[in-house]
């Protein structure tokens, strides 16, 4: 019981965050009750309002802009809520990509690994519970693929159709090392934050949200994906000779 206080809490904590800087959102002329419209966005017209109204935020105070958005990309990786790409698209609005890339890099990592660390706290029970079978194929994977686990775990961020949120919940139930969760979280997701953002620098121009991920997108990322399982293939097979 008292393990599952402590998520709780850091929710309870993470609302009243997110809700303190809505309520101290800058004045612009007199269009304060514009605050109202901070919220996450669900379409892709919500998504372009909202980067209208930060935008004019920005103008008068960017390092409120700055925190509200890390703030709220934190909350949605650490409580595993889908809309990570809606965020995205914001970043590459508000900084382009040169800044926006590198900074949903490292939010992604940072969250992801949050969410990692409440999970291994009171996730364990629950986890195993409601999601049986694929904790049993993830650790299948991994006990089969320990030498190489980095390039299997690269590989499971790099394909697009992999469940981020499973990963990041179950990956401290089979033991899977921090370091190696963050480096793969950081660097695997890096194709998908790049085509985001940089789709999101021209949002203005972004008439739906399938033209984001479209079919040539996501094989390419497919493809990525393959290769970040070669040196481990390879590193398998000459051990393999060897013994």
């Amino acid at each position: 019981m008292r393990t599952i206080l402590i998520p709780i809490s850091v929710l309870m904590l993470s609302i009243g965050w997110l809700y303190l800087l809505v309520t101290i959102a800058p004045n612009i002329g007199n269009h304060k009750s514009e605050s109202d419209s901070l919220r996450f966005p669900n379409s892709l017209t919500q998504l372009k309002q909202l980067s209208d109204l930060l935008m004019a935020y920005s103008q008068v105070n960017g390092t409120y802009v700055f925190i509200l958005f890390c703030s709220a990309y934190l909350f949605k990786q650490t409580f595993a809520i889908p809309g990570s790409l809606f965020l995205n698209l914001l970043a590459g609005a508000l900084y382009g990509v040169w800044l926006s890339f590198p900074l949903c890099c490292l939010l992604t990592a940072i969250g992801a690994s949050f969410c990692y660390t409440l999970s291994a706290i009171s996730g364990k029970h629950y986890v195993i519970r409601y999601f049986p079978k694929r904790v049993e194929w993830f650790h299948q994977k991994v006990m089969a693929n320990r030498s190489q686990l980095i390039y299997v775990l690269l590989f499971l961020r790099l394909f697009p159709m992999t469940p981020n949120w499973f990963l990041n919940i179950a990956s401290p139930i089979i033991q899977i090392p921090i370091h190696l969760f963050f480096i793969s979280v950081f660097i695997g997701l890096m194709p998908y934050n790049f085509v985001c953002v940089q789709t999101g620098s021209i949002l203005s121009q972004l008439q739906s949200l399938d033209d984001v991920l479209d079919t040539s997108t996501v094989l390419k990322l497919i493809a990525i994906a393959m290769i970040a399982l070669l040196p481990g293939f390879l590193f398998k097979r000459k051990k393999d000779k060897i013994q």
